[in-house]
């Protein structure tokens, strides 16, 4: 793909044509990784990182990379931008998808997961294996060659690198939280606290997803982050928010909606629904769950999911959604910049009442 050609040939009207931009980036900073001189590729290296990355970095919904460019046009305020400042919105938010890939390629092996967007994990595909574990650490280690080869002559260069190995330093540690709070074989309900759900969403998914793309158009836009505070804390929160809310829909969402069957209870995960529910249980209830959560025969299934109905999950969720919005908008309104404001409400109002 031409550099000269793709630049000239971005426009950004509607979510659609965004969309498509935002693909076309992607084949562009594949190709450059190709040509970069640190690595001499040989016929077979190039081919097996050309399907490693088509495998696994531009599968998902892309939210989190769009959303870089999304908040850049509104704290812009509505001005045209150009092609050169679309590239670079694109091209950050290709390196938070890197990074996703990244996290995932690896979470699928310590969780031993079968399936990823609609086909087998990549270190289940015929003579991947264990080679995906270093495919993980390649994918993180595009992310700096891209970041050296568009924005070394930034001002904000360094606080980009600082931005992603500090997100990334986060998720891991969340990871951590997470592994260690479920290890297989040790099934210890007691160990899933409110305080312990909140740490482990926060760190695992909360940063990387909502605070980094926020963070890098801000960072485009010439801010200082340490400025920002204040919607870093927002970010997390609404991020915990969008979790509880995959929790809820893990359980009693429609399977034919959110594209998938649930299977936390199976799963032995700490889940927000289970938290709430050995907060609220009787004795009697809670024997249930001891002796049911975390099997994946459905009978068991079943009976967690009748004592969360019992317990009202449904209407405590109601009311945690209903107060969690106004909450996140009074913290949004007080922000002295309105387009600061716009971005925020944009990230909130695409996830409120979701069903999938």
């Amino acid at each position: 793909m031409a550099a000269a050609g793709t630049r000239e040939a971005m426009v950004v009207g509607d979510e659609g044509d965004l969309k498509a931009t935002f693909r076309q980036v992607y084949g562009r900073l594949k190709s450059e990784l190709f040509e970069d001189a640190a690595f001499d590729y040989t016929d077979e290296a190039r081919q097996w990182i050309d399907r490693m990355l088509d495998y696994n970095v531009p599968g998902g919904k892309l939210n989190r990379g769009i959303s870089v460019i999304d908040s850049y046009k509104l704290l812009k305020e509505g001005t045209q931008l150009s092609n050169e400042e679309v590239f670079l919105g694109c091209a950050l938010g290709w390196c938070i998808e890197w990074l996703q890939a990244y996290f995932l390629v690896l979470d699928d092996i310590m969780d031993n997961s079968h399936t990823r967007r609609g086909q087998l994990c990549w270190f289940r595909v015929a003579k991947v294996g264990l080679i995906a574990v270093n495919d993980g650490i390649l994918l993180r280690n595009h992310i700096p060659q891209i970041l050296k080869r568009h924005f070394k002559g930034k001002p904000y260069y360094v606080d980009l690198l600082d931005l992603f190995n500090e997100v990334e330093f986060q998720t891991a540690s969340g990871q951590m939280l997470d592994l260690i709070t479920t290890h297989e074989g040790e099934k210890d309900l007691s160990k899933y606290t409110m305080r312990v759900y909140n740490r482990i969403v926060q760190y695992k998914t909360a940063y990387y997803s909502f605070y980094l793309p926020v963070a890098c158009a801000l960072l485009l836009a010439g801010e200082n982050l340490d400025n920002f505070v204040d919607v870093k804390n927002i970010l997390v929160e609404m991020g915990t928010y969008f979790q509880v809310q995959d929790d809820y829909l893990d359980c009693f969402g429609d399977p034919e909606v959110i594209g998938k069957i649930g299977t936390d209870i199976e799963d032995f995960k700490c889940s927000w629904l289970v938290v709430q529910a050995l907060e609220r249980a009787h004795e009697s209830q809670i024997k249930v769950l001891l002796d049911n959560y975390g099997k994946s025969d459905p009978t068991c299934v079943a009976k967690v999911k009748s004592i969360y109905r019992d317990l009202d999950l449904q209407n405590v969720f109601s009311e945690y959604e209903r107060t969690s919005y106004e909450r996140l908008i009074s913290a949004i309104e007080a922000l002295p910049s309105k387009a600061v404001q716009d971005v925020l409400k944009s990230f909130l109002h695409k996830i409120y009442k979701r069903q999938k």
